[in-house]
């Protein structure tokens, strides 16, 4: 079998905890390519209230991949304001075609600049960054890739490093042929906390056995299994506002032409009332039960995560956000780990639905910044951990 299948041949994994183990990865062959996305400037888009661009942009680069993958199974991740993509060599001509695509098209469209940067694997493993990978069944209908071993973060600092940027980054030039973004969806409303807020956390870890300790608190404090999922079947409707359903529009249909972009948008909303009355009135159409869809939804959610670091959404209270930081800043001024936190009322997601019935994918993030402030406020407690470390 070539090994442009490999992530194809993965045994799953069942168990959230199971990626705390490192036995239960292997490693990805050095001659893939990791792909790294991000927005410049997220913090201060999402500073000014333009979090909704930032997360459709960064999911952008999965759903173009993807389709320009095939039938061949690549490992992705969803960061908020970009992506980390795992390709074969084979693919790397049509990919690297698609994410040009995407840069021009965040420039025109959006008034924003997408980085991109290709590094081959071997470039980080041999630098004594491995990039390992297990495969974590979330659902009947997506199995998620989990990554190890700090490889991801070190093909991210090449492409963000100024001084190794330009081996690594993709100019932004004009594409030949528009990106695909077939299956890319932004039609629910944000999803409010059934408990009051809606934490998006970070937590990188100085070994990787700290991460089960983590986890497990995080399971005693807001409950076991999805108890602290925060997207609900109850809480989940579809929105009818061409201020939000503009955002698919301009990528779905990215065309000057007033006309068509207005084709599109009253497309989507005909489309959003006929889900819901099928929804509402739990009809089977076209092979859907959809009186279940939500369900289906909510299982293939994507609120919990690891690549290098532990990346989660949580619904609670403020009681339980307490706790959880008390226990987090304990293990960060012991020097077992750093953390970030942002702290919102609702989430929000950003679908990926290649088949209503099967491959679907729904990205969540915390509003009004989520993941992004997560990390600024993350990097601001590595910072002052080193200045601390370098007082004595």
């Amino acid at each position: 079998m070539p090994n442009r299948y490999f992530y194809f041949d993965l045994p799953v994994l069942t168990d959230f905890v199971q990626i705390t183990d490192q036995h239960n990865f292997v490693s990805v062959p050095d001659d893939w390519l990791i792909v790294i996305t991000d927005i410049v400037g997220s913090t201060h888009a999402i500073e000014q209230g333009r979090y909704k661009d930032v997360n459709l942009l960064g999911a952008c680069s999965i759903v173009s991949v993807l389709n320009v993958a095939g039938a061949i199974d690549v490992p992705f991740v969803f960061g908020g304001d970009g992506a980390a993509l795992l390709i074969p060599p084979t693919l790397l001509e049509e990919t690297t075609r698609s994410l040009r695509s995407i840069q021009t098209l965040a420039k025109d469209e959006f008034a924003l600049s997408l980085r991109v940067g290709i590094v081959p694997v071997g470039v980080a493993t041999q630098a004594g960054h491995p990039v390992d990978i297990a495969k974590l069944k979330i659902s009947e209908n997506y199995s998620q890739a989990v990554f190890m071993g700090g490889g991801l973060t070190y093909a991210t600092n090449l492409v963000k490093d100024p001084a190794t940027a330009p081996f690594y980054r993709l100019n932004l030039m004009e594409a030949s042929s528009p990106a695909n973004f077939l299956g890319l969806e932004c039609r629910w409303q944000d999803i409010p906390s059934r408990y009051g807020e809606t934490v998006s956390l970070l937590v990188l870890a100085t070994q990787n056995d700290q991460y089960r300790d983590v986890i497990e608190q995080i399971q005693l404090i807001y409950g076991a299994g999805d108890r602290h999922n925060p997207i609900t079947r109850d809480r989940l409707s579809l929105s009818f506002n061409p201020n939000k359903l503009i955002k698919e529009t301009k990528l779905r249909a990215p065309t000057s032409h007033w006309f068509s972009k207005l084709t599109y948008l009253v497309k989507i909303q005909l489309e959003n009332l006929l889900g819901w009355m099928l929804m509402t009135f739990k009809l089977n159409l076209g092979g859907t039960d959809w009186g279940q869809y939500q369900d289906v939804v909510v299982a293939a959610t994507d609120y919990r995560k690891f690549d290098d670091m532990l990346r989660m959404v949580i619904a609670g209270d403020a009681l339980q956000r307490e706790k959880l930081t008390a226990y987090l800043e304990k293990k960060y001024q012991s020097g077992n780990l750093v953390y970030g936190l942002h702290v919102s009322d609702r989430a929000l997601l950003t679908c990926l639905v290649f088949d209503r019935n099967g491959r679907q994918v729904h990205f969540v993030d915390g509003a009004d910044g989520g993941y992004t402030l997560a990390a600024k406020e993350m990097k601001s407690r590595m910072q002052k951990s080193l200045n601390s470390k370098n007082r004595f």
